[in-house]
């Protein structure tokens, strides 16, 4: 039983984590990226994979994309779900 409640526990963390890479604005209209999220692109081009830790240790594997007029790593999958609601 308490090898199934870890289990779990450790799967939700993994699979939230993404969801709170960004941190809404004032205006709740989207989020910044975290700095971590900006400092991985540094020097790198858009396209280029990339890895980074968050603030809590999680190694979070990226691509370099254009967002904001800023270079930032966004991780994989990251607004997937939010494009496949809207269909």
């Amino acid at each position: 039983m308490q090898k199934s409640v870890m289990t779990l526990l450790i799967l939700s963390s993994v699979l939230v984590s993404p969801l709170t890479l960004a941190k809404p604005d004032r205006e709740g209209r989207g989020g910044k990226p975290p700095q971590e999220a900006l400092e991985a692109c540094e020097g790198k081009s858009e396209g280029d994979e990339v890895s980074f830790s968050t603030p809590r240790g999680d190694t979070i594997t990226a691509t370099c994309q254009t967002m904001q007029d800023e270079l930032v790593a966004v991780p994989e999958g990251h607004g997937q779900r939010r494009s496949e609601d809207n269909n």
